[in-house]
């Protein structure tokens, strides 16, 4: 389990999709996996098949649950990222394992785990994702087909924005800026069509919407802005430090993928087998998967401003301490408030889709939810070193070596949550909704898996 969600990573790290994408990406495999190792269990359920392929119960051995959830994990893998096949193929060789097409036998481990893939591959198919492009005419994989279109012109990210290019403040706005290839961008709204993708635990999307965002000409849409700059103003290397380590941005593992490193560090602390294993990450992984389908209905529903839109319109005229063009490693001074920048990279200033509610914090919540679930405990003790002058955003922090630790589950996702703060990204109500919405979402899959392994 940790070898192919490991792997599943590292594929996630090259292709560089959008932390939904991701999230669905390790839904598939993870429920693959369970589902093949489900076939030696007597009384789990797949999820497609129910018990229909359960497996004799003198085949229920280590050797064939190992062989049927790698052969499983390697097929969902190449549906997902097929210009990683090279990468597949060398984890199932290293494995003792045979990468030329699945033999006729239907009993055998290695047809246990194709029928397992097969099935999750064409549910995702079908799932409302776009996967294949068979929506729209582009070509191009997730591609939008709902015909979202934003109300805001777009944005150069590192030039003054005047008001009359917010004409709607209180919603998304395009940004244009230069990627790590030095190449301009103005990304669309990412995964607009998300709301529409199939949940597993969710009766709909919109099951646990949350309330809306502060609205545009109201006391709190104003207080929410002026708390960003003070809090931008005050971080110390602590909180940079934080904000740094939960970025997850393109060519890491995403905030859906971190969940997954950190259920790791569960899994070896409490020394599980895969036969854990497989049952923690189905219920993890499929939770991240809604709280992505949760989260963006949110976005979708009230398409609000990023902090970047609602400060430059509300301090326009004004003189603010904040980061200039050349970004926040030159460190705070006096800038027009029209050209306000946010505490991130300058290749990637702000994720293009709406501020409410953040995804970062429903995905904590759900995972944090689920890992409290089925661990019987909110404790859980990890600890991240951050070394000095490590950081991507400023590379000359900390000065010195900076401990983040996590007592619980609970407090490693307020921390995430509250690093979108720190970073400018995200409002404080966006967070807290977000929390509250993931915290619903974990519960609600969690529940669900647990009724499929158990049987009931």
């Amino acid at each position: 389990m940790l070898f192919w969600n490991d792997t599943a990573l590292q594929a996630i790290r090259a292709a560089r999709p959008g932390p939904p994408m991701c999230a669905r990406s390790l839904a598939i495999m993870n429920t693959a996996m369970y589902n093949a190792w489900s076939a030696y269990d007597p009384q789990a359920m797949s999820t497609q098949h129910g018990a229909a392929t359960r497996r004799p119960s003198a085949e229920h051995n280590r050797r064939n649950r190992f062989a049927a959830i790698s052969h499983a994990a390697h097929a969902v893998l190449l549906d997902q990222f097929p210009s990683q096949k090279t990468l597949f193929d060398a984890q199932l060789l290293a494995l003792g394992l045979d990468t030329t097409p699945v033999d006729a036998s239907p009993g055998s481990a290695r047809s246990v785990g194709a029928v397992a893939a097969a099935a999750c591959i064409r549910d995702g198919h079908g799932d409302g994702a776009n996967q294949l492009s068979l929506l729209t005419a582009s070509g191009r994989a997730y591609a939008d087909y709902t015909g979202y279109q934003p109300r805001n012109p777009g944005a150069i990210a590192l030039q003054a924005t005047a008001r009359e290019r917010i004409p709607f403040p209180g919603n998304w706005q395009p940004l244009t800026y230069l990627d790590s290839g030095g190449a301009a961008t103005t990304p669309e709204f990412l995964a607009a069509c998300l709301p529409r993708v199939k949940p597993f635990a969710l009766t709909s999307a919109a099951q646990f919407r949350p309330g809306p965002p502060a609205a545009f000409g109201s006391a709190e849409f104003n207080d929410q802005a002026r708390q960003l700059l003070t809090i931008q103003a005050s971080m110390g290397e602590t909180e940079k430090a934080i904000a740094d380590y939960w970025a997850d941005g393109p060519s890491s593992e995403l905030p859906p993928g971190h969940w997954i490193l950190l259920a790791r560090f569960v899994s070896e602390r409490d020394v599980h087998d895969d036969d854990i294993d497989v049952k923690m990450y189905f219920a993890l992984a499929n939770a991240l998967a809604d709280a992505a389908i949760a989260a963006w209905d949110a976005k979708i529903c009230y398409d609000s401003a990023r902090p970047i839109s609602a400060i430059r319109y509300l301090m326009n005229a004004e003189t603010v301490i904040s980061y200039s063009p050349l970004g926040p490693a030159a460190g705070l001074g006096p800038v027009s408030g029209a050209a306000w920048l946010p505490y991130q990279p300058l290749t990637f200033i702000t994720p293009p889709f709406a501020e409410h509610v953040s995804g970062h914090s429903c995905f904590s919540a759900a995972a944090a939810e689920v890992l409290k679930l089925y661990t019987g405990s909110d404790r859980f003790g990890a600890v991240a070193t951050i070394r000095a002058r490590s950081l991507k955003i400023d590379p000359k922090l900390p000065s010195m070596e900076i401990a983040l630790r996590w007592p619980t589950f609970s407090d490693a996702a307020a921390e995430a949550g509250q690093s979108r703060l720190y970073g400018g990204i995200h409002f404080e109500k966006g967070n807290t909704a977000g929390l509250s919405l993931g915290r619903q979402v974990g519960a609600a899959a969690f529940a669900k898996a647990e009724r499929y392994w158990s049987g009931s």
